[in-house]
């Protein structure tokens, strides 16, 4: 049977840009077609930071209607348009102006993976969300169609004026380089085993079979945080998207900005909804990636040790997916502090919540116990 693959790469030219997409291109392009495609020939296609949407729409279109299997693999960044907030992937003229006109928007690929027989299409991706995107996240799906296999994973924003590798990806590549290719799921594994610790932040991509793996979607054990309405407004904020003042402030660089409306709301729900509530929590969760985005991890980790605390004492178990995810947020931001006194007191308190939500991550609590030991030997 011969199988079709397209292999696309893109992120947008100049200071835009928060991956290095196409850096993964070369280890993919070393694997044997049939080792990418899993079937006994395929048809390689390869799209390397394309300039126009129309052009991979071209490609995207021909590859959904050749016969037998299709696997995608997809590297870059998502960003929303202005107009509708919908999510795209930047290509590379792309700007934070003109994502609607120079994007591929993300559902024109469901739209071509639709007509497609149910398990015939596997998508492996590896995408760097900017921070309204990442906000955006919170409450939205990525829909990649539900006739499709999608495995993979979205990251938040690198550091600031940093450009992120697609670690994910290449891991993936670097295992289909043996000339063995595992079944999707176990490829999936391996791969986040291989990122280890420095994706605890992702949201993970992750379904075998039908469904597709996204944020509150329909696939079992769902990785982050599930859909739920947005808290209440404090008084005199009626019919104002707090969110939308806070994406703002941070694209500015306002993020002490940024933090205040978010205390502020955080407060509110405190006093309206009580400790522990799903509104509360949802503001302290706000506060922890704005603090990530500050370039703060101290106060980040310390935040999602909080929000994990909190979860667990109202009575969420401890394989609750947004239990978890903020125990892998805790970690990973924990991994990013530099202060050898910081990371020494914050880290008992990991430890303690990572024996308890161990995590999806093999080898977690094994991870932070390491790093203490290496930390008590630092002055």
């Amino acid at each position: 049977m011969t199988g079709t693959v397209l292999l696309l790469a893109a992120a947008p030219a100049g200071k835009g840009c928060v991956v290095d997409a196409a850096s993964v291109l070369p280890v993919l392009a070393a694997v044997p077609p049939s080792v990418l495609s899993g079937t006994d020939t395929a048809n390689v296609v390869e799209l390397a930071d394309p300039l126009e949407p129309q052009a991979v729409l071209t490609r995207l279109r021909a590859a959904a209607v050749a016969p037998g299997p299709l696997t995608l693999f997809v590297t870059g960044q998502l960003q929303l348009d202005r107009r509708q907030r919908l999510p795209h992937l930047a290509l590379a003229r792309t700007t934070a102006a003109t994502v609607r006109y120079t994007g591929l928007p993300w559902h024109w690929i469901r739209e071509e993976l639709r007509l497609r027989p149910a398990g015939a299409t596997t998508l492996f991706v590896d995408l760097h969300a900017d921070a309204e995107t990442w906000e955006w996240l919170r409450t939205n799906r990525l829909d990649s169609g539900y006739n499709n296999a999608v495995y993979g994973r979205i990251a938040p924003p690198p550091g600031r004026r940093a450009v992120a590798v697609p670690a994910y990806m290449k891991a993936v590549a670097t295992i289909l380089r043996s000339g063995h290719r595992p079944h999707p799921g176990d490829l999936h594994q391996q791969a986040l085993g291989r990122v280890g610790a420095d994706g605890f932040a992702d949201l993970l991509l992750s379904a075998g079979g039908l469904g597709a793996g996204v944020p509150g979607g329909s696939a079992p054990r769902p990785p982050y945080r599930p859909e739920r309405p947005r808290p209440q407004t404090p008084d005199g904020l009626e019919g104002i998207d707090p969110h939308a003042a806070i994406t703002a402030a941070v694209q500015s660089g306002r993020h002490l900005d940024a933090d205040a409306l978010a205390a502020q709301h955080e407060q509110t729900a405190l006093h309206t909804h009580g400790v522990g509530s799903e509104q509360a929590l949802h503001w302290a969760e706000v506060r922890a990636d704005l603090a990530m985005f500050a370039g703060d991890p101290v106060r980040s980790c310390r935040t999602w040790l909080g929000v994990a605390s909190a979860r667990l004492a109202a009575g969420q178990a401890p394989d609750a997916p947004a239990v978890e995810a903020a125990v892998d947020r805790a970690h990973h931001q924990w991994g990013q502090i530099r202060d050898a006194g910081a990371a020494r007191e914050l880290g008992p308190a990991l430890a303690d919540l990572r024996s308890r939500v161990p995590g999806r991550r093999q080898g977690a609590l094994d991870h932070v116990r390491r790093q203490l030991q290496q930390l008590q030997t630092q002055n």
